[in-house]
């Protein structure tokens, strides 16, 4: 299915021109027009799902293949040394377009902190308890 309203949708099935690097029958992968570095790459696909909690099963399934053939080719042609799989779900965790998207972002030496925080704490008692919530809401 397909938002007509969605700008992502409208690039995914190339109504809107983009810079495409990959197109199969599932997914576009386009490059940002803001990237955090130099070739990160947006995987769009054709189907409109809101984030990963509407994202179909089957679609799911193949999201991982493509970013790791996606981000081999960047290693390759572009010299990174990595890269990031960044995939964010609602507002508060920085999705601003509503259509399930996931960044390759590659990284090179030297380059800036992308996706980066500085690790906290937990006493055991207060992960257990955690830990329960959220098994009780699967």
């Amino acid at each position: 299915m397909k938002d007509d309203s969605c700008i992502f949708c409208k690039i995914a099935n190339g109504e809107i021109p983009s810079a495409t690097v990959y197109e199969d029958e599932d997914f576009r992968v386009i490059l940002d027009m803001g990237p955090a570095s130099k070739g990160h790459a947006l995987l769009l696909p054709k189907e409109h799902f809101k984030d990963l909690c509407e994202l179909d099963p089957e679609v799911a399934k193949k999201v991982l293949p493509v970013c790791a053939k996606v981000g081999a080719a960047m290693k390759k042609s572009l010299g990174c040394e990595g890269f990031n799989i960044v995939q964010n779900n609602g507002e508060a965790a920085g999705q601003t377009v509503f259509h399930f998207h996931v960044h390759i972002i590659p990284r090179y030496a030297g380059g800036p902190k992308i996706a980066a925080w500085t690790p906290g704490s937990e006493t055991p008692e207060v992960l257990a308890k955690t830990a329960e919530q959220i098994r009780a809401a699967l």
